[in-house]
């Protein structure tokens, strides 16, 4: 460097600082040891230097055990039951939120496909086959309203695939997604952490490709809307709809770029693109896919995560276990108070929340200059039901993590049970979490106070 360039470079420093050199401008990584300046060379207040909120909803199907699920006292003092055991060392960063339920889940008859779609919404889940209806859930609210910040609205996960059978009548794409786009279409699910890295790092010239495809699509489309009934063009529209999402994102992360303020402490992947083929062991997916989580997050690429550690009415098989032997999750949970399934129950109930203290466990661990990805996030643990022998939904297990941005305060139990039915819905949980993520709503679902206490 020349005498003349870094006399350049040690005056008037500042976060927004480019090293220009034979015509080309790169921009400088973010320094947390660096004040932000005012083109006056004054120092600007710093609120564009604090990380963006993210939160990650995890789903396990089939409720707990509920000998063994329970907390008490706070803060370092606070003990988990056997079922919440992986938590324990994350027990600060935690707040357990007992008694919330969907009061259209519990009316609904359909002990299983009537009470899971609608975890995150709220609503009444159609009984008619013919009609696949649910409603919109909170996270892709979350993604309209803040999606257009990052080259993802969301990231929705999960590790068994959608299910196309019917099963009492009901379509399973009932018991495969919690997370729904609109009322009558799930959001995509991916569980090809393959597919998820690419959708993740999807580099510059798989933007153009996409770029070429949407626009032959959205051609093909228009010319197509004039030909067909009335009743079709709204289905079109629909479509239409989803490619400009697609659109949107597509250019967002060709424009992508920081000049001020905070930046993603990770610019490249810090972890191998994984193998084109599904995983065939269990951990070994679900850790890959929680890694996808944090990597997203970390990169900045999205700010709003669903992951399905298994679907409702889960085929998978939990052999893999210490003690569990010979039976599917479905089989362990509708165990009819047989000592010898709930103990496997139990194991399956640890295995699921060990997950959850793996994505604390890295979270925790990644500094965005000062503060934890964990301290930045809001993330929660559930099941839509709590007694799975039973099909109990009127008390879902919640567990939330992590700190929002400073918005809320964990080491503590919230325990709603006492409460009237007007004051435990899990859709004013879903407010509260809204506002903490900067969007206000006047209602959600059934809901339009927040949840007292949190």
């Amino acid at each position: 460097m020349s005498r003349k360039k870094q006399t350049h470079w040690t005056t008037g420093l500042s976060r927004r600082r480019f090293l220009a050199g034979t015509g080309v401008n790169l921009v400088l990584p973010w320094l947390c040891s660096v004040p932000l300046r005012a083109e006056s060379g004054k120092r600007s207040h710093d609120d564009h230097a604090k990380p963006p909120k993210r939160f990650a909803c995890l789903y396990f199907s089939n409720g707990v055990e509920p000998a063994h699920w329970w907390a008490k006292g706070s803060g370092s003092d606070m003990e988990l039951g056997p079922g919440m055991k992986p938590l324990q060392p994350h027990r600060e960063e935690l707040v357990i939120v007992d008694g919330l339920f969907n009061a259209q889940s519990v009316a609904n008859p359909s002990a299983h496909l009537g009470r899971m779609p609608n975890l995150l919404s709220g609503a009444w889940v159609s009984l008619d086959q013919n009609d696949i209806r649910v409603g919109r859930t909170m996270d892709q609210v979350l993604g309209q309203q803040i999606g257009g910040q990052t080259s993802l609205a969301s990231l929705v996960l999960g590790i068994e695939p959608n299910e196309l059978r019917l099963e009492d009548g009901l379509s399973m794409i009932y018991g495969s997604c919690i997370s729904w786009a609109n009322d009558t279409r799930p959001a995509t699910k991916e569980i090809y952490p393959s597919r998820a890295f690419d959708q993740i790092t999807g580099t510059g010239r798989q933007r153009k490709l996409d770029r070429s495809i949407l626009d032959a699509v959205l051609a093909d489309a228009k010319s197509l809307r004039g030909q067909v009934s009335h009743g079709d063009q709204v289905k079109l529209d629909e479509y239409l709809e989803s490619i400009r999402s697609i659109e949107k994102r597509i250019n967002q992360a060709n424009t992508e770029q920081r000049l001020e303020g905070w930046r993603p402490s990770l610019i490249e992947p810090d972890m191998a693109r994984p193998d084109n083929e599904l995983p065939q062991d269990v951990p070994t997916h679900m850790r890959l896919i929680l890694d996808l989580i944090v990597l997203a997050f970390q990169m900045d690429k999205t700010r709003i995560a669903t992951c399905m550690l298994n679907n409702d009415l889960s085929q998978m098989n939990f052999g893999f276990l210490e003690g569990v032997q010979g039976s599917l999750h479905l089989d362990l949970t509708h165990n009819g108070r047989d000592p010898e399934l709930e103990a496997m129950y139990l194991r399956t109930n640890q295995f699921h929340v060990g997950q959850f203290a793996y994505l604390l466990d890295r979270m925790k661990k990644i500094d965005e200059g000062g503060r934890s990805l964990l301290e930045s996030s809001l993330l929660m643990l559930c099941s839509n039901l709590f007694d799975g022998d039973r099909h109990q939904a009127d008390r879902m297990p919640i567990v939330l993590a992590g700190q929002g941005g400073g918005t809320l305060k964990t080491g503590r139990i919230l325990n709603c049970l006492d409460r009237p039915d007007d004051d435990r819905r899990a859709c004013s949980l879903y407010l509260s979490l809204m506002d903490r993520m900067d969007v206000e709503l006047p209602q959600f679902g059934d809901a339009s106070n927040r949840l007292a206490g949190l």
